[in-house]
């Protein structure tokens, strides 16, 4: 075994087989249900690592258990958007006919899970079973989730796959590195995960950069509420996020790459892990899949990485910013999903072809995931300019008198009636206050609970934040009190004055974007009327 060496989160000492510590700890849970003691310690020794790391590990993350757990576990949304489609009544029959939540019930038992990435469905469970496939349920019912408890529930067959000539991987490398870059920063594509860096920017860092090794990482943890777009492309079309893949590793330098998708999103690994068997090694590159365990913050590209590497999923200082030391220490190019997606298109037809659709900032076509009071909840792929109004039409239009929309999910906002008309352009939206976010749409009626809605988005950010500093640890649990208190009726002026001050420290002094963006819908709610005041 290799010498101990100094990880580049900056303050943990690791092996080198640090990186297997997720996937081992996986490996037990899917096999039993639960990662015992003596598997904890048993791993510990086998990578090494301290037991003491590996349970802090192991701990950070919801879908691992360690402690003895039921072979079968329901995690059954309850946020946003299943909140507003009648979860709380799913909520209300599981209590009365399987038992409270977290009560072992025979072989199973129920629990409330974050969104699960399937809200134009309605509804939602993850299923995990000892020894079994895990899988999705969407739409559920409590019925369903009794015969998933009990063991008679059926497993979906996986559906078929078809391999594509990948003509333009085949184009990149006739093309070159460098042509392939430039048609990238023709294209003007903005990553399309949230924060909108342009991507020829970073491709060239990466490339530029000095390093005996580099990566390319795609960000598959796709735990936004109210967003599902990445599953939908992966479930649907995996070879165009492969293919792109391809190309970037080719663009950078790169020989290796990893895919870290969310945990959740077993039906979605299982598809990828067929087209990667299905086209063996015809793309040049080295690509790898790495499971996530259930925790938003993963989301966050440098808690990611951390994640890869065998610790908690927690963000690490920038800079050093990524293209120069991401991954393992060495330049890394990270892009979501969406984005990779978008490359083969753009070699394919070249960048001034995608670079004339949409705006100046916002080039090319873009993914909502449009969910909630809309009569077709689905994803919807629009040119960059169509306005929020014109995009709930597109999904059939509102169901029932239209209260409010969120955008951007949790950490959006909701708009006002006089935004709906507000282009959705990065430059508009900045310019009016209007996240787009990662592209989620999510509407609600009048028959909806907003103070419930908007409580549930500050329950959601405290439990998701990771700890790690003060301001978004402490700030996320104040914000959750005073809305709590602003429910109930018995807030007072000073509740909105310390609301507005949490909300300042958490953008100024946090270290990553959860802490940055936990306050936006709360303020936004408040600010247009649905919690607070006579609402």
């Amino acid at each position: 075994m290799a010498d101990d060496h100094v990880a580049y989160g900056g303050f943990h000492n690791a092996a080198e087989n640090r990186h297997l510590l997720l996937p081992s700890l996986h490996a037990v849970q899917d096999s039993i249900g639960f990662v015992s003691h003596g598997a904890l310690n048993y791993i510990s020794e086998r990578i090494p690592v301290a037991p003491a790391e590996a349970y802090g590990v192991a701990t950070f993350y919801d879908l691992i258990a360690t402690e003895p757990t039921p072979a079968r576990v329901a995690r059954v949304c309850d946020d946003i958007v299943c909140t507003a489609a009648g979860g709380d009544q799913l909520i209300s029959t599981l209590e009365a006919e399987i038992g409270p939540e977290g009560a072992p019930n025979g072989e199973g038992m129920w629990v409330r899970s974050p969104c699960l990435g399937h809200c134009e469905k309605g509804s939602a469970a993850f299923i995990q079973r000892a020894g079994e496939t895990a899988l999705t349920i969407a739409p559920v019912t409590a019925e369903v989730v009794a015969s998933v408890l009990d063991g008679t529930h059926e497993t979906p067959e996986s559906p078929r796959l078809y391999t594509p000539s990948f003509d333009a991987l085949v184009k990149a490398r006739t093309m070159g590195a460098t042509a392939v870059r430039n048609e990238v920063t023709v294209s003007g594509i903005r990553g399309r995960g949230g924060a909108a860096f342009p991507a020829g920017i970073k491709w060239d860092g990466v490339a530029d950069a000095s390093g005996d090794a580099k990566y390319v990482v795609c960000n598959a943890d796709e735990s936004e509420p109210g967003t599902f777009k990445d599953r939908w492309l992966i479930e649907t079309n995996p070879f165009v996020l492969l293919e792109g893949i391809a190309i970037a590793a080719l663009a950078v330098g790169a020989t290796k790459a990893y895919i870290y998708i969310r945990g959740e999103y077993r039906e979605a690994e299982n598809v990828l892990e067929a087209a990667l068997e299905a086209t063996g090694s015809d793309f040049g590159v080295d690509i790898e899949i790495r499971r996530g365990a259930g925790a938003y913050i993963c989301g966050e590209e440098t808690a990611l990485f951390n994640s890869i590497e065998g610790f908690r999923g927690q963000p690490r200082q920038k800079p050093p910013f990524p293209t120069q030391s991401g991954l393992f220490g060495s330049p890394t190019l990270i892009n979501n999903v969406e984005t990779f997606a978008a490359i083969p298109g753009i070699i394919r037809d070249g960048g001034d072809s995608f670079a004339r659709l949409g705006t100046k900032e916002s080039t090319g076509l873009k993914l909502f995931c449009v969910s909630g009071k809309v009569a077709k909840p689905g994803v919807y792929q629009v040119e960059f300019g169509v306005t929020t109004r014109e995009l709930i039409n597109l999904a059939g239009g509102a169901v029932g008198e239209l209260r409010a929309v969120l955008t951007g999910g949790a950490a959006g906002s909701f708009l006002t009636e006089a935004q709906l008309d507000v282009p959705l352009t990065f430059e508009d939206g900045r310019d009016a206050g209007v996240s787009l976010g990662s592209g989620a749409i999510m509407a609600f009626n009048t028959e909806v609970d907003m103070g419930a809605i908007t409580h549930r988005i500050a329950e959601f950010f405290a439990d998701e934040s990771c700890g790690l500093c003060v301001p978004c640890r402490v700030g996320t649990s104040q914000q959750l009190e005073i809305v709590g208190r602003i429910r109930s009726g018995t807030d007072t002026q000073t509740d909105y004055d310390n609301l507005d001050a949490v909300g300042w420290v958490m953008r100024d002094a946090s270290i990553c974007g959860l802490g940055h963006t936990a306050a936006n819908a709360i303020e936004s709610a408040i600010r247009i009327g649905l919690i607070g005041g006579d609402s």
